[in-house]
């Protein structure tokens, strides 16, 4: 049995969520102690316990540990049987960081699935929906799957209430990614999506947007969307010919729209202070497709100790070494 320490590295819930995904394509049990001990809540939240439930339905696995504000695990997963779910964290914990837990193993599976999930879509410190549909997602479909997902309602932070519907047909196998240019800018956006709050709101973010980054007003848009609680989000979005890259800003209470903005439009900058293609977040989520497929390689604008850490975790189940070479504004990530 493959054991982890939860609190290595990063120490955060994707040491968790790589082990389950893993184990699910891999058909190896773990056992993982010290789970987020590093975090002011450690052990397992809502949105890690859904985690785990997910990929034992979806793996007939058994488990041990599986409780809220648990920090050890025993997961032994059975067969994968892709098919129709349905998984619903509860409260606004990230429901796209659950469905990063099942979908490694459904890419690859005997068969198409269909899951709907419901939660938080736009978290802070999560994937928001959009970047997923629109920057991750396009990148495993290039790989040989066909993933198309689709928004049904937004989620916020605290109450939640977010729903979202994922269709897969798996590939029968990957197929090797290498992305070392973004080729020409085709267009660049800048949404506020608003939930029952203020127009305004979006206004202001935009207007930083327009003044900082002088993006021209037909890029910029307000778009108000359905939701049980007060919400907002800032996506920035820079579409190539061979990549597209979201940076998200999230409004939080006591927090100007135009902090927000410059949060955001921060990101944007440093991305493209560098030619690099693939961004700090997009090369976490990358890295268990392309050790699936056996190859592959990208260029990056840096490593996260996030992605430092999500590599040693995938190399506990796969004979899969990546490379690291760094440079003075990126770096190349390869496997072969």
């Amino acid at each position: 049995m493959i054991t982890i320490d939860g609190s290595a590295g990063e120490g955060g819930g994707q040491i968790l969520r790589t082990a389950l995904a893993l184990s699910l394509v891999t058909d190896q049990p773990f056992r993982i102690h010290n789970i987020r001990a590093g975090r002011q809540k450690p052990g397992l939240l809502r949105q890690h316990l859904t985690a785990v439930e997910a990929a034992a339905k979806v793996g007939n696995a058994s488990t041990d540990g599986a409780i809220l504000g648990s920090q050890e695990l025993v997961f032994k997963p059975g067969k994968v049987q892709p098919g129709d779910y349905h998984f619903a964290v509860g409260t606004a914990g990230s429901a796209t960081l659950v469905l990063q837990t099942v979908l490694p193993a459904l890419i690859i599976g005997s068969r198409s699935s269909r899951l709907t999930l419901e939660g938080g879509t736009h978290n802070a410190h999560a994937p928001p929906f959009e970047f997923l549909q629109r920057a991750f997602l396009p990148l495993v479909n290039r790989m040989g799957a066909s993933i198309i997902a689709r928004l049904e309602r937004a989620g916020f932070y605290p109450a939640g209430g977010g729903r979202f519907s994922v269709e897969i047909v798996p590939a029968e196998k990957l197929k090797p990614l290498h992305l070392f240019d973004r080729g020409e800018i085709k267009s660049r956006s800048a949404t506020a999506i608003i939930a029952n709050l203020p127009h305004t709101i979006g206004t202001r973010e935009l207007k930083v947007v327009a003044e900082t980054l002088a993006w021209a007003s037909d890029c910029l848009r307000v778009q108000h969307v359905e939701s049980i609680t007060p919400g907002n989000a800032l996506l920035l979005e820079l579409a190539f010919e061979n990549i597209t890259e979201l940076f998200t800003g999230f409004g939080e209470r006591g927090v100007r729209a135009e902090t927000v903005a410059e949060n955001a439009v921060h990101e944007v900058r440093e991305y493209l202070a560098s030619s690099a293609p693939v961004g700090e977040h997009l090369a976490d989520q990358l890295l268990i497709p392309i050790a699936l497929a056996g190859s592959g390689a990208f260029r990056t604008t840096k490593l996260s100790r996030h992605t430092t850490t999500n590599i040693d975790t995938i190399a506990k189940f796969l004979p899969a070494t990546f490379t690291v070479e760094t440079a003075e504004h990126d770096s190349i990530v390869s496997l072969k």
